[in-house]
């Protein structure tokens, strides 16, 4: 009853949305097509001047990988993430996640591949994509779009969070599926 419910409530939120918006500003008085336009407008001038911010980490994550500094650091990383009982294989993705999140959804495709969906390996890709978020990316694209210069204190708790997510993660992970 309550799935049957929640199906019928997720397939009409978005229409509802779409329906209930332009209503409302109607009734408000709004110009609701000329507010979307100049959003719109807003919107593409904002994705013009990020993507400088965006070649630059791009460029940057691929020579982090063809290097093999990720490699390095996984290999670096290793013993101690054996003792807290985290796979090494999941360790690029880790590594990964705070720089880029079409990077390691292509990893965790990946993982998923060689060691199935179910396997404890597939499981904790897929918790790790929603415990752990793109730190460097959300600084480089959204804090450089607005002008933020002094991001020091976003980026050591954009980490903090990220580490924290990392071990969250592997505990639900050990304590639900092994």
């Amino acid at each position: 009853m309550l799935l049957s419910a929640l199906t019928v409530i997720s397939r009409w939120a978005i229409p509802l949305l779409l329906l209930l918006i332009p209503l409302y500003g109607f009734f408000k008085k709004v110009p609701v097509y000329e507010a979307f336009v100049a959003g719109a407008e807003e919107g593409f001038s904002t994705a013009v001047k990020i993507i400088p911010f965006l070649a630059g980490m791009m460029i940057a994550i691929s020579v982090f990988r063809a290097s093999g500094a990720m490699d390095y650091l996984a290999l670096l990383l290793d013993p101690l993430t054996t003792k807290i009982g985290a796979p090494s294989e999941i360790l690029p993705l880790a590594i990964m996640r705070p720089l880029s999140g079409s990077g390691v959804l292509g990893m965790a495709t990946e993982l998923m591949r060689i060691y199935g969906p179910e396997s404890f390996i597939g499981r904790m890709a897929s918790v790790m994509q929603g415990t752990t978020d793109t730190t460097f990316f959300v600084l480089t694209v959204y804090f450089g779009s607005v002008g933020i210069k002094k991001y020091r204190y976003a980026v050591i708790t954009g980490l903090t969070a990220d580490i924290t997510g990392f071990l969250a993660s592997l505990y639900i992970c050990n304590l639900l599926f092994r």
